[in-house]
């Protein structure tokens, strides 16, 4: 072979890394009706119905060979964004559309989620039951009841209410289409996100490349976001295109935007104050404008949740104080306390840290306001003191932190990015 025709070793270490990645990527979702270690517990074994167009293929893997499975998508992960301002788009895109179309057609994983948001729905539009005040166990759900984690079974929603309400629009479908809608939902929301991120990039002066492959070649985002149908990714598409616009300098439709994203989960309103102290350096007017759009989108969200639910999304705030209170063993929190026998996590503790994370908001916060830090990376920390101290952390919420990670030049900030992808990976 003519060397003047050879990649240069950092794009061949590139195509390596994103043909590692597929190729775990495949071999998981082809044996998911195989092996029910990427299964959620409710779904063992797998019906038929929800098996999907790949049922029958792969292979069973045992957890040896899942652990090695993952070892090897997180080191080519790794490697893909290390190498990713070398690589072409066109290659980076195709790789990314080939990722979500494997996740899409897999069976869905690791995360019974999508029965919970299903049941929610149902409960008020077949029931008239406000899912902000009961949880599925008030009332006989059928077959779905079945597939419901069982942890969640006494537990009122816990989304904002726009997502609440647009799961109402899915009810008429059966168990599969309803699973299959969730997954489409949320494949969009990543393909809007990444596209958002690629555009903004580019307003930033940053890679748009690299910052594709950060967010969009992620395994915990597709695998899991897009695998399990979460509705995080819609909620970080939403918070994108606040980020987006807010580049563009056009405050109200941001602060809407955001506003919107924290309807569908409350999370998303932690970049709010950052974009707010971000415009408090000569720049009152766009403050202004910025806490308009937010204010206005604020009152939308409320005539829209008062006119489904009443006043029960009143009570979100405590049902999310008590889902973190309970803890779990996945957070960074929960497994330290459980590596040295102390479950649950003490009260004490868990205010402990919940005070810790306040002053480190409220350190960024005033480093932003004095221009010290920029408010996309002070918010990028934000969450990720928010993951650290969190008493309960699954897998899929470390995409919070992917595209303010990829929108940011800060070194730092991208590998505890891709350093949290694998703690995500880890808590199988």
């Amino acid at each position: 072979m003519d060397t003047a025709h050879r990649p240069e070793p950092s794009v061949r270490l590139g195509l390596i890394g994103l043909a590692g990645l597929l190729a775990t990527s495949l071999l998981v979702c082809l044996s998911a009706t195989q092996s029910e270690l990427m299964l959620p517990t409710s779904l063992r074994p797998l019906p038929e119905s929800l098996a999907g167009p790949l049922a029958g293929a792969g292979l069973k893997l045992g957890v040896f060979a899942l652990i090695a499975a993952f070892i090897t998508m997180f080191i080519s992960y790794a490697v893909a964004t290390r190498a990713a301002t070398k690589l072409r788009p066109r290659t980076v895109l195709i790789a990314i559309i080939v990722l979500h179309a494997i996740a899409l057609l897999a069976p869905p994983l690791f995360s019974s989620d999508v029965f919970s948001y299903a049941a929610y729905g149902r409960m008020g539009v077949v029931y008239d039951a406000n899912p902000y005040l009961h949880g599925p166990s008030a009332i006989p759900l059928e077959g779905l009841h079945s597939l419901i984690g069982a942890q969640w079974l006494a537990t009122p929603s816990a989304y904002g209410p726009l997502f609440t309400a647009l799961s109402y629009l899915l009810v008429p479908l059966d168990i599969a289409a309803n699973v299959m809608a969730y997954k489409l939902v949320a494949a969009a929301s990543s393909l809007i996100l990444i596209l958002l991120v690629w555009r903004a990039a580019s307003l930033r002066g940053l890679s748009p490349v690299r910052a594709a492959v950060l967010v969009g070649l992620n395994p915990v985002i597709v695998l899991y976001g897009v695998g399990g149908g979460h509705n995080d990714l819609m909620m970080l598409a939403l918070l994108a295109a606040g980020i987006y616009v807010l580049l563009q300098e056009r405050e109200r439709r941001g602060g809407a935007l955001i506003v919107a994203a924290g309807a569908v989960k409350l999370t998303a309103g932690l970049l709010l104050p950052f974009a707010l102290a971000g415009r408090c350096r000569g720049e009152g007017a766009a403050r202004t404008r910025l806490a308009l759009g937010a204010a206005l989108g604020a009152v939308a969200v409320a005539v829209l949740a008062f006119a489904f639910f009443g006043t029960a999304p009143l009570h979100l705030p405590s049902i999310l104080m008590g889902i973190q209170a309970e803890g779990g063993p996945h957070s960074i929190v929960g497994f330290l306390a459980a590596a040295v026998g102390i479950e649950p996590i003490p009260r004490a503790v868990s205010i402990g840290l919940t005070l810790v994370f306040l002053a480190i908001v409220c350190r960024l916060l005033r480093q932003v306001w004095i221009g010290e830090m920029d408010w996309i990376v002070g918010a990028g920390w934000a969450t990720v003191a928010l993951l650290v101290t969190t008493g309960f952390l699954v897998p899929w919420y470390v995409a919070w932190l992917l595209p303010l990670a990829a929108l940011t030049n800060d070194r730092r900030l991208l590998v505890a990015a891709v350093f949290l992808t694998g703690v995500g990976l880890t808590t199988l």
